[in-house]
């Protein structure tokens, strides 16, 4: 045991840190499990309950069983990482947990004077860190739970009679709440659903659209929504604001609305990831106002990195029984200790840790913005919201005074969340300096269709991304102006994930990686759309949604009347092209498109890089897909004819025994009269052998194919016909890889006298031992029909080493190349 547990005077409180630290030490341990632990415990009975066992079970065992539920075979290495960074300040949350559940037994007055202790301590804190001066903390599992208190007391405050007469007294004064259009999705209705509210009731408070960040609520728009419900006789009550979007991490002009909200006696909350940067030695102005609001929710558990500790509400009320009425404070001690493992995880992190935690988010965040800075075809949030820059002439003090206004707009838009996205280069460049405005608007009257292109390469690349670099936490969000983009929120993940500048650095070297093949794949869509429609045969098909090359079908040319059967023939063909292209040695990436949505008996090709040859794919995909429509039209006749020949067969096979009855009469057809009679009197007739063709589906005889047989020459078989194209390559180079033509005419310079010469060479000694194998051939047959006149020899046979063949066994020059073994990395940056 501990020593410090053992001093403790408690026994039992020593003897419950003791088990919580054996437990955690067996539940994060997956390495000391044995083999043949692990071969049981894959075939353990894991998902059928079991009966309840009568003697009971220790606790090593039962922590066993968690320990194989949680280390589960396909999650087995995500969830053992995870684990691993829940840290000691995990262990101290979970520590309270325990804790709670222990001190919840002890008497009413012990219990009080510590819940107290605790409630009192947790909130000073907090609204210290945070800045928030006289206020008071609701903890509560849910982060909506917060604000839905909160709305519980405006109503308490604003109606007298709420707390008897209940929704009576809202009938005549409906109520009003005000919600940015940039908050998560959802919130709205749960308050409504879980206050029994109209929705109605609900305001949807839209964006800025032509100046400012788009994600900042409009405040002309607000005010003037505010005015029409008060002269239509409503009472708006509530304006729920962000510090930092739930996408793109923007903060509202929280002081304006401020000021908003004193004038019309509304309720001012925040919510946001921004609001951790307030316990930061420097803050921005406009997450510094937040201080200012009437209530704030706190998520410091994904913050800092503490499983299990609740969310806090911190708000400003003067009248207790209110809160009180609405749910904020309670009088029972046991719901105060949710505070607990906040207040355990807090001081052990300290004043300095919880900052450096939230300052080493921030870093991290900074330093991938710096990355992405330095590419032209990635555009941040930040380029978004960065206003036109202001010139002044004529006097230095016009200058200083742009330059202090360009800074502040700047810094009213510094946020710890990076979003950015993959955009045209020809968009990109117009994003530099004062045309911005201007880019800004191409970028919102742009064509539909481009942008659900690069939307889905930015739904490609962030998941790319995300499978290269986990650590990181990037994911792809879906924001109303900008589309699909990438997100990186390290205040959210980096200490779950333990990110490091290492995992930004790799992230931002794969992003460097993946943009030349987004390129290349954009330049070359209308190359390979241009070729499909030209080449008989296939159909382009339009899948915006697709991000890759794009898609192509295969047209069958006899249509069938049988709509049926023409859908089966089509799948059959669909089938077999994708796997005879999937079986190519090429980079690029064949498939049946995505699982959900994607068009039918389509071949759908991936990214690709610069070099791909677009008309050999495309003709390959034709020639390909015609040959398997033609072996399969065979297959079908073969069998129609083969079904026709075998009942011909059968028939002439009758009339053949019906023919040898008459020939040789009933008695011979006896078995034991038969033989006596075969004994005595032969009968002299030759059997007639016959074959069955599968070309022509009859019967022949094999008198004609005997006589082929012998006079068949043994050379060497015909070459396998090859398919068009298959155009020839040099060994080691992949298909539809364009071919460098510098390199092809030093190959055929240096290697053209040495074939010739070879060539002319090998033809003289082909040609010599040809002739002397004809004669001492014709010597031998002549010998053998002197020794053996009776005898009938074939026609002699021809030399397998004839002057044809033997210029197919002339040695080539081949280039070196690597192994076939070896993976080409070009293929695995495409997947």
């Amino acid at each position: 045991m501990d020593p410090t547990l053992e001093k403790m005077v408690d026994p039992t409180l020593a003897e419950m840190g003791k088990n919580l630290n054996e437990a955690m030490k067996m539940l994060e341990d997956s390495q000391r499990e044995a083999e043949e632990e692990r071969e049981k415990k894959r075939y353990a009975r894991k998902d059928i309950p079991g009966p309840l066992q009568g003697s009971g079970q220790n606790m090593t065992a039962i922590l066993q069983l968690v320990q194989n539920l949680m280390h589960g075979e396909d999650e087995e290495e995500l969830q053992s990482h995870r684990l691993q960074n829940v840290g000691e300040q995990g262990h101290m949350s979970l520590l309270g947990h325990s804790l709670a559940a222990y001190i919840s037994v002890l008497d009413k007055e012990r219990l009080r004077k510590l819940t107290t202790r605790i409630l009192s301590d947790t909130t000073l804190w907090l609204c210290r860190l945070f800045r928030y001066e006289n206020g008071s903390a609701y903890y509560h599992e849910d982060d909506r739970e917060g604000l839905l208190k909160v709305c519980k007391l405006i109503i308490h405050s604003n109606y007298d009679d709420y707390a008897t007469e209940g929704f009576n007294v809202l009938h005549n004064k409906s109520p009003v709440l005000y919600i940015s259009a940039a908050c998560r999705t959802g919130l709205g209705q749960y308050i409504c659903n879980q206050l029994g509210l109209p929705i109605s009731c609900m305001c949807s408070v839209p964006c800025n659209t032509m100046f400012g960040s788009q994600h900042q609520m409009d405040v002309a728009l607000l005010e003037r929504l505010i005015k029409d419900d008060i002269e239509s006789g409503k009472l708006p009550l509530l304006l729920v604001a962000n510090a930092g979007t739930p996408g793109a991490g923007h903060t509202d002009k929280l002081a304006r609305l401020k000021e908003l909200c004193s004038q019309y006696k509304m309720w001012l909350h925040v919510e946001g990831v921004n609001l951790a940067t307030l316990t930061l030695g420097y803050v921005s102005s406009s997450v510094l106002a937040a201080t200012k609001c009437d209530s704030m929710t706190l998520t410091l558990g994904p913050w800092l990195g503490l499983p299990a500790v609740p969310a806090v509400t911190l708000y400003r009320h003067e009248d207790p029984s209110l809160s009180l009425a609405a749910g904020l404070t309670t009088s029972q001690p046991v719901e105060k200790l949710r505070a607990l493992p906040l207040w355990l995880s807090l001081q052990y992190l300290g004043h300095d840790g919880i900052v450096d935690r939230i300052k080493y988010a921030s870093q991290l965040s900074q330093r991938l913005l710096e990355h992405l800075r330095k590419l032209s075809s990635i555009r941040t949030s930040e380029v978004i919201t960065k206003p036109k820059e202001l010139t002044f002439t004529g006097k230095s003090v016009g200058n200083i005074l742009g330059n202090i206004l360009l800074a502040i707009v700047e810094d009213e838009f510094n946020s710890p969340v990076v979003v950015f996205r993959f955009i045209q280069e020809h968009l990109a460049s117009a994003l530099d300096g004062a045309q911005y405005q201007s880019a800004a608007v191409q970028e919102s009257t742009k064509d539909s269709n481009e942008r659900e292109t690069n939307d889905a390469l930015n739904r490609w690349l962030g998941e790319q991304l995300g499978q290269l670099v986990p650590t990181s936490g990037v994911d792809v969000v879906e924001l109303e102006d900008e589309g699909t983009c990438i997100r990186f929120s390290p205040l959210m993940t980096a200490a779950v994930l333990n990110t490091t500048p290492e995992h930004v650095d790799q992230l931002a070297e794969c992003l460097k990686a993946k943009i030349p093949i987004l390129i290349s794949t954009l330049q070359l869509r209308e190359e390979f759309k241009q070729e499909v429609y030209q080449t008989a045969g296939l159909t382009y098909i339009e899948d915006l949604s697709w991000p890759g090359l794009g898609a192509v079908r295969y047209e069958i040319t006899k249509e069938e009347p049988d709509p049926e059967k023409q859908q089966v023939a089509m799948e059959n063909i669909s089938t077999g092209l994708l796997k005879k292209l999937k079986e190519l040695d090429s980079d690029v990436i064949f498939s049946a498109g995505p699982e959900f949505g994607g068009e039918k008996n389509c071949i759908y090709i991936g990214m690709v890089t610069d070099n791909l040859d677009v008309p050999e794919l495309v003709e390959t995909i034709a020639s390909t897909g015609k040959e398997i429509e033609e072996s399969s039209k065979l297959l079908e006749n073969m069998t129609e004819v083969v079904l026709k020949g075998i009942i011909e067969a059968e028939q002439q096979l009758q009339k053949a025994n019906e023919a040898k009855l008459l020939e040789e009469g009933v008695l011979r057809q006896i078995p034991l009269v038969g033989s006596v009679l075969n004994w005595l009197s032969p009968v002299h007739g030759s059997v007639k052998g016959r074959s069955f063709s599968l070309a022509g589906g009859s019967l022949e005889p094999t008198d004609k194919l005997y006589a082929l047989k012998a006079q068949a020459p043994e050379g060497t078989p015909p070459p396998t016909p090859t398919t068009s194209h298959a155009k020839r390559k040099s060994p080691g180079q992949k298909l539809f890889r364009k071919s460098s033509r510098a390199s092809a005419s030093d190959t055929v310079s240096e290697t053209s006298v040495g074939h010739t010469e070879g060539t002319e060479e090998s033809r003289i000694i082909t040609e010599t031992t040809r002739l002397e194998g004809e004669n001492e051939i014709h010597k031998s047959l002549e010998s053998s029909a002197q020794l053996n006149g009776d005898l009938e020899l074939p026609a002699p046979a021809q030399s397998k080493g004839k002057s044809d063949d033997h210029s197919s066994n002339i040695p080539e020059v081949h280039q070196t190349s690597e192994p076939a073994e070896a993976e080409d990395p070009e293929k695995e940056d495409l997947r």
